[in-house]
C-alpha cells in the first residue's frame, strides 16, 4: 500500500486524525483537543501526518518561534506513531520530513521534548541525530487539566 506524507494545517485535517492521537493521550476527549487546537493554530501549531492509502499511522505536531539563544527554530510536539506500525520506518520518513522543512525554512535547530522515563524514544531520538541539551523543568499548577 502507498506511504505518503502531508501537512496537516487546518483544524478540520487535525480533527480527523483524533485516533492516533489517543495513543498518546487515552483519557484525551475530541472537545478537549478541539478547543487546544483553536488556540494552539493561530499561534504557528501545524501537524506533520504519515498515511498508509487512507490510514493515518504517525502524526507529529510542529511549532515554529524564535528565541534569543537560538534564533528560528522548528519544534517537535506530541509525536506518534500508531502501536501497529512501528519499527517499519514511519517514525524516520517524519524526522526526515521535519528536517528538511526547518533547513527549507531558515531554522538553526530542531528542538524536542521527551520524557525521561521514555527509553524508547531517547533510543529513537539519539539515532536520528538528536541529543540532549539540558532540563526541562515545570511547575505543575493543576493536576486536573494535564491531557
Amino acid at each position: 500500500m502507498k506511504i505518503e506524507i502531508k501537512e496537516l494545517t487546518t483544524k478540520q485535517e487535525m480533527l480527523a486524525q483524533f485516533e492516533v492521537m489517543q495513543h498518546l493521550y487515552s483519557k484525551f476527549t475530541i472537545e478537549k483537543y478541539d478547543s487546544y487546537l483553536t488556540e494552539m493554530i493561530p499561534h504557528n501549531y501545524r501537524q506533520v501526518a504519515v498515511f498508509e492509502g487512507s490510514v493515518c499511522v504517525g502524526i507529529s505536531g510542529l511549532w515554529s518561534g524564535t528565541k534569543l539563544w537560538s534564533g528560528k527554530y522548528l519544534e517537535i510536539d506530541n509525536f506518534i506513531v500508531h502501536p501497529d506500525h512501528r519499527s517499519k520506518g514511519i517514525g524516520k520518513m517524519m524526522t526526515d520530513y521535519i528536517d528538511a522543512k526547518a533547513k527549507e525554512t531558515g531554522c538553526t535547530m530542531i528542538v524536542l521534548d521527551a520524557f525521561t522515563g521514555n527509553y524508547t524514544a531517547h533510543r529513537f531520538y539519539y539515532n536520528q541525530g538528536y541529543v540532549p541539551k539540558g532540563f526541562h523543568f515545570l511547575k505543575i499548577l493543576n493536576e486536573e487539566g494535564l491531557s
